[in-house]
């Protein structure tokens, strides 16, 4: 396991990173005032942009939802990243070797610049294979496609290609592109042979597999020929860049709507994945040659959401309330066990869990091409709760006409329902099972508490030992604590914006933190600690002063905004975010500093106003005869302070 990325690489991959680059890839970006650009937020549905970007101290906020951070933050929540995995792929954009705590560049047991070679190695086989796949000697892979009613543009949209037969075409491809023999091997794209490397797949059409970034990290390759002794689908071996238990085939096209629309799809295939989409399931996507796992779990999981607010309630008939996790499985008994181990990986969801069998085991694919794409839609609308689908087939396996067979169906489901880890949804599936049984709800009660008293049978991944790994559904289990670098953006309370004080506070820090050469510094680094009145504003007041005042911020505003970040820590350091990007009331570039004097003034006006309240409070409680030392220190304080008061009002007027 990698050890964590050195801070100041970090740092440096924030600094270099171009923010409305990265973000203007997924928003339309447009000039909003000095230094400033918006657009519609990504994150939410909105009509008028509230979205806020400032390349300059590389920060974006959106003012309608709330949601705010840096370049690295953004690629967490619109690709679902991890925080490793986003500064990784940023780090790759633009060109910082990483260095982790364990010593060393690169991950730990990697050499530098290992996995963007394997990445653009792969890049250059996966246009490889879309250039053959219309050569004539393809034939037979457009017939396997157009059968599948699969056009030239769907197999351009989803980067389907073909290996040539012939041991070494894509090995002297690749050679000649500079990429040596030890690169090859280690990607994948060969296997290693007595006479040494080649094609690992000949003869095949192939699906790219790419991670949720969109760097293509392996492939899927389905054989053509009958006499080709390999298996009917062949996929990459693990490598440094693939590893079949942590991708999802189609999750680079699919994230988007993943994350709008909170639902995942998750079918059997290739061409099942190619099916929904072309059907209007966008959210479709696949495993690769592997059962549904963990890892799988955890990468739907950082897109459709971890909230409570997703978790919600599971009704029995079908009603989602909050994010849903579908799953598509044939009507056979194969489907049909594959729907009951993912019952074991349910609990790993803040969100509903559905199943959708078609009753006459048609994949996806199959039912396009039979009944049209509404067919399709029609398969995952009539979706059924996950936990209602493994308890009726659990029933289905006795004879519900005997009284011993509705027993052991009982015996048999109790477990099933005791096992659900959201303890307020077993009452009502244990009130529905006595309907499906025909027995009495408390026999059904009683027997679903013995079951919940003896824990789980077996292990974890089907009825009866799924769900133990927490108390409630929100909470994460054993393993599944969030990624440390992820930062939580829990935010402060809202200041009363009709309060002129609180809006005059607001203002001067939006001006310090984005425009702080344009600060008188003196001035403002005078201000006391109460200078600010209103608790939150304080807070980002303290940052700055801790992060060294004003007078540190003259050489870069970039890493002036992200040093009080620091400082702040995660709640107040996303007020920062949000003052660092707020749009200013003047943006004109001939008049920003002078609004920023004039609203730094005016804040050091009222700390001075108060200053001049207060002394001259004293003064009245004071004796001018008993206590004429301390009186004349005093009124000399009050004249000093009317005098500076004086003349920042004179110089404002200039």
């Amino acid at each position: 396991m990698a050890g964590r990325i050195r801070r100041e690489d970090v740092a440096l991959v924030r600094e270099r990173a171009a923010i409305d680059e990265i973000v203007g890839e997924h928003v339309t970006l447009k000039p909003a005032g000095v230094g400033s650009m918006k657009g519609l937020c990504p994150f939410h549905d909105e009509r008028s942009p509230s979205f806020h970007v400032r390349p300059q101290v590389g920060l974006w906020h959106c003012f309608g939802c709330g949601e705010g951070g840096d370049v690295i933050s953004f690629l967490q929540k619109i690709d679902g990243m991890a925080f490793t995995e986003a500064v990784e792929h940023l780090a790759g954009r633009v060109g910082v070797q990483l260095r982790y705590e364990e010593g060393g560049a690169a991950r730990p047991g990697e050499e530098p610049g290992r996995r963007q070679r394997l990445l653009e190695a792969h890049r250059s086989a996966a246009a490889y294979y879309a250039e053959q796949l219309l050569t004539p000697g393809a034939a037979v892979g457009r017939t396997f496609l157009a059968e599948r009613g699969f056009d030239r543009s769907a197999a351009e949209h989803f980067g389907v290609g073909y290996a040539p037969q012939g041991w070494d075409n894509l090995l002297r491809h690749l050679r000649g592109r500079g990429f040596t023999e030890a690169e090859l091997t280690a990607s994948g794209l060969m296997s290693q042979g007595n006479r040494g490397p080649y094609d690992r797949f000949r003869g095949r059409l192939v699906w790219p597999i790419r991670d949720v970034t969109g760097d293509v990290v392996g492939f899927g390759a389905r054989k053509l020929y009958e006499d080709d002794p390999g298996p009917k689908y062949l996929n990459s071996p693990d490598t440094v860049l693939y590893k079949k238990t942590h991708v999802l085939y189609g999750i680079d096209l699919a994230k988007r709507e993943i994350a709008r629309n909170k639902q995942v799809v998750v079918v059997e295939g290739y061409t099942d994945v190619m099916a929904a989409h072309l059907s209007g399931v966008p959210t479709a996507v696949a495993t690769c040659g592997t059962a549904f796992g963990s890892d799988h779990a955890r990468i739907v999981r950082r897109l459709v959401g971890d909230s409570s607010a997703g978790a919600g309630v599971q009704l029995a008939s079908g009603t989602s309330v909050g994010g849903e996790i579908i799953f598509t499985f044939d009507g056979d008994a194969a489907g049909q066990k594959a729907a009951l181990r993912a019952f074991g990986e349910d609990q790993r969801f803040y969100a509903q869990t559905f199943v959708a069998v078609e009753p006459s085991g048609m994949d996806p694919c199959e039912l396009r091409q039979e009944r049209g794409p509404d067919a399709v839609r029609a398969l995952v609308a009539g979706r059924q709760p996950l936990f209602e689908f493994v308890i009726r087939s659990t029933i289905r396996a006795h004879d519900l006409e005997t009284v011993e067979g509705r027993v052991a169906a009982l015996r048999a489901s109790a477990p099933v329902v005791a096992g659900i880890r959201d303890a307020a949804l077993r009452p009502e599936y244990a009130r529905m099972l006595s309907g499906w049984l025909g027995m009495e709800f408390e026999t059904v009660r009683r027997a679903v508490s013995a079951a919940e008293r003896q824990g789980p049978r077996g292990g974890s991944g089907g009825p009866g030992g799924a769900g133990q790994r927490g108390s409630h559904p929100t909470m994460p289990g054993p393993g599944e604590r969030p990624d440390p670098g992820q930062e939580s953006r829990s935010r402060p309370l809202a200041p009363d914006r009709t309060d002129p004080v609180a809006k005059l506070e607001r203002n001067a820090l939006e001006v310090v933190l984005q425009h702080p050469r344009a600060v008188d510094v003196g001035s403002f680094d005078a201000l006391a600690g109460d200078a600010f009145t209103v608790p939150a504003f304080r807070a980002v007041h303290e940052a700055i002063r801790a992060a060294g005042g004003l007078g540190t911020a003259v050489a870069d505003d970039g890493a002036w905004v992200e040093r009080v970040r620091d400082e702040a820590g995660e709640t107040i350091g996303a007020l920062v975010t949000e003052l660092a990007v707020t749009p200013l009331p003047e943006d004109r570039p001939e008049a920003v500093e002078d609004y920023v004097r004039g609203v730094v003034g005016a804040l050091v006006d009222l700390g001075l106003t108060r200053q001049i309240a207060d002394a001259r409070g004293r003064l009245q409680r004071m004796d001018a005869v008993a206590q004429a030392e301390e009186y004349q220190a005093a009124f000399a304080e009050l004249v000093e302070l009317e005098k500076t008061r004086r003349a920042l009002r004179e110089a404002t007027r200039e």
